[in-house]
C-alpha cells in the first residue's frame, strides 16, 4: 500500500486517479485550490502556485504518514492561441501553473524522497508536451518543459532510488475546458470543443496511468491518438510536418476569411 498526494483532484483527471488509488487499496491525499474538501478521501487546500501551501503539502504527509510514496504533480489549466493574439499576461499564468507549479512540488518532495532513498514522482503533461500543433505555442511550451523537466529528475534522482514519470494523454472528456481563457477565443472554442466530444474520459485516462505508474515507464502515453502522433513525429517526419501544416492552413483560412457557412448538396 503506498502514500500518494495528487494534485489538481477535485475533478477531472486529478479526482479519476484518486479513485483508482483508493479502489487500489491506496492511501491518498488529494489537493485542490478549493478550501471545500470534494470527497471522502483525506484532503488539503494547496495552490500550486503557492510555495507555503508545498511546505504544508510535506508536513501532512510527515505527521499523518511519516513520509510519503507518490507525488503525482497534475494540477492544470489548459491555454493556446496564436503567438500575436494570446497576451504575455496568459502565458504567465500558464508558465506559473502549468510548469513552475510542478517544479514547485518537486523541489518540496525532493528533499523528503532523498531522505527516504524512495519515491515516486508523476508529472502530468500532455501529448502536446511531445508533438507541437499550431496556435498552441504557450500549452505546447509549458507542456514541453514538463516533459523536458521529468527526464532530467529521472536521472538525476536515480542514485538516490526515486524514479520519474512523465504522463502524456491526447485530449479527453474533462472540465479542463472550463479554464480556458484569453484573447483567441477562436482557438478556445476549437479547444473546448476537442475536449469535449473526445471518445475518451478521464477514468479511461486513469486507468492507463495507474498501469504505467505500477510498472514504473517513464513515458507514459494513456492513449492511441497521443501514441500515433508521437510515432508520426519520431518516424515518419515529412508526413507529421504537412499534417502540422495542413491544421495551420486551416486556422489560417478561417482567421483571414472567417468561419463560413458551406451549403450542402445532399451528399
Amino acid at each position: 500500500m503506498s502514500r500518494v498526494l495528487v494534485t489538481g483532484a477535485a475533478s477531472g483527471l486529478g479526482a479519476a486517479l484518486v479513485a483508482r488509488f483508493v479502489a487500489d487499496g491506496h492511501q491518498v491525499l488529494g489537493t485542490d485550490v478549493s478550501p471545500d474538501a470534494p470527497g471522502s478521501t483525506p484532503y488539503l487546500k494547496l495552490d500550486v502556485r503557492s510555495p507555503e501551501d508545498w511546505d504544508a503539502g510535506v508536513a501532512w504527509c510527515e505527521e499523518n504518514w511519516g513520509g510519503l510514496d507518490i507525488l503525482v504533480n497534475n494540477a492544470g489549466v489548459a491555454t493556446g492561441g496564436r503567438i500575436d493574439v494570446e497576451t504575455l499576461d496568459e502565458w504567465d499564468r500558464v508558465v506559473d501553473i502549468n510548469l513552475m507549479g510542478v517544479v514547485r512540488g518537486c523541489r518540496a518532495f525532493v528533499p523528503l524522497f532523498k531522505r527516504q532513498r524512495a519515491g515516486h514522482i508523476v508529472n502530468t503533461a500532455s501529448a502536446a508536451g511531445l508533438v507541437h500543433p499550431p496556435m498552441m505555442s504557450s500549452y505546447n511550451t509549458v507542456k514541453a518543459g514538463v516533459v523536458a523537466l521529468s527526464e532530467t529528475l529521472s536521472h538525476e534522482l536515480h542514485p538516490y532510488g526515486v524514479t520519474v514519470s512523465v504522463v502524456c494523454p491526447s485530449f479527453f472528456r474533462t472540465n479542463l475546458a472550463d479554464s480556458i481563457r484569453g484573447a483567441d477565443s477562436a482557438m478556445g472554442a476549437t479547444a473546448r470543443q476537442l475536449i469535449e466530444k473526445s471518445p475518451r474520459s478521464a477514468d479511461d485516462i486513469a486507468v492507463a496511468v495507474i498501469d504505467g505508474i505500477k510498472k514504473q515507464r517513464f513515458l507514459i502515453v494513456p492513449d492511441r491518438p497521443a501514441q500515433l502522433a508521437w510515432l508520426t513525429k519520431r518516424f515518419a517526419r515529412p508526413l507529421y510536418d504537412r499534417q502540422m501544416r495542413r491544421i495551420a492552413a486551416r486556422a489560417h483560412e478561417r482567421a483571414e476569411h472567417g468561419a463560413e457557412t458551406r451549403p450542402t448538396d445532399g451528399r
